[in-house]
């Protein structure tokens, strides 16, 4: 049996900044599912906030920023779901010691991303960055099949992402200078220390595509470095422009009993998705591998997203000390992907000629 998810105990009213297709599709969904209240949202587009406001039965939209500051319930918890660029401007107004779910990533650089973390500091902001796929229903089966020792000692995550991507979606995305290993993979960055902890070292290569050359990168390369016995690879290609047939989506642990791959079927045919699968193989004596399914209840999009903002009210009302994805923890993930992008600006070593 698969523990439950921690949630908390008092219903903490939700404030959201921004009523953008991650707000639609994500959060608003899964606090909808797991009962959290959503007091009230402000965007610039007040259309979408009203939109948003009606499908989800929102109670209040505010007309400005600082409308929803000022009139902010006790305890409330602001949920800012806002470009990277937008956010300390955004933190500054929030109330010193109040209780923050900021999306991902932190900041659109590590500078940007230690001056949210000094700034959360300063404030004693209960702060939290949305880096949800932890939460994922998949990943907590894992990571209990892990815990209960079935799989042995984890050595080995490999993630590998081959699909079409229409990042179209995303017009922002298209005037940055950091892409795929910014606001992609660095969820696969994150869950990997979440298992492992911080690597010794990253090794990184993130590449553009003819078909999509507006855009910085679309496909990347990031080895984890933990030594050498344990092996960490994100591989990630969006430009897989070629049909279902060899998509592929998943998510693999190995350890020195068992295994467990996981399909992430949302990626895939995007944003329609397709089924999402779990299988596991715990090794017995004298058998040979026997690969088996279980059922997961739920799946990243919406329902890892629950997780993210529980572990915010859970510290917010006391029953933990801060959030498994406080900002403390999460400018690590900063860290590997700052180092991401400086491995692949260095280069590989050179192949002499002289031959």
């Amino acid at each position: 049996m698969i523990p439950p998810l921690p949630l908390p105990q008092t219903r903490q009213p939700i404030l959201i900044i921004g009523a953008g297709g991650i707000v639609k599709d994500a959060h608003l969904p899964a606090y909808q599912s797991a009962n959290f209240p959503v007091a009230g949202i402000f965007d610039l587009n007040q259309e979408k906030a009203q939109n948003l406001a009606s499908a989800f039965n929102i109670p209040q939209v505010y007309g400005s920023l600082l409308e929803l500051i000022v009139q902010a319930p006790p305890k409330a918890i602001f949920d800012i779901a806002l470009p990277a660029s937008e956010i300390l401007a955004t933190l500054r107004l929030i109330p010193d010691g109040s209780a923050c779910l900021i999306q991902k990533p932190m900041g659109e650089d590590l500078t940007q991303a230690e001056e949210i973390l000094q700034l959360c500091r300063a404030k004693k902001l209960v702060a939290g960055i949305n880096f949800q796929l932890r939460y994922a229903p998949a990943i907590l089966a894992a990571r209990h099949l892990l815990n209960q020792g079935l799989l042995g000692e984890l050595v080995d995550i490999e993630i590998n992402v081959n699909v079409y991507t229409p990042w179209h979606l995303w017009d922002f995305l298209f005037k940055l200078p950091r892409t795929e290993i910014l606001y992609h993979s660095i969820h696969y960055v994150d869950l990997v220390r979440s298992f492992l902890g911080n690597p010794q070292g990253i090794y990184a290569k993130a590449t553009k595509h003819p078909h999509m050359s507006q855009l910085a990168s679309v496909r990347s390369n990031i080895i984890m470095d933990y030594g050498d016995t344990v092996r960490a690879n994100i591989l990630t290609n969006h430009c897989h422009q070629f049909g279902l047939t060899n998509q592929q989506s998943y998510i693999k642990l190995e350890g020195t009993k068992g295994a467990v791959k996981m399909k992430l079927g949302l990626l895939m045919d995007y944003p329609k998705g397709v089924p999402d699968a779990f299988e596991y193989v715990v090794l017995e004596p004298n058998q040979e591998p026997q690969w088996q399914t279980m059922a997961i209840i739920g799946s990243w999009f919406p329902h890892a997203f629950i997780g993210s903002m529980a572990q915010v009210m859970l510290a917010a009302e006391g029953s933990i000390a801060q959030p498994d994805n406080s900002v403390e923890d999460c400018i690590y993930t900063m860290a590997c992907v700052e180092a991401a992008y400086d491995s692949s600006k260095q280069g590989g070593i050179s192949i002499s000629n002289k031959f």
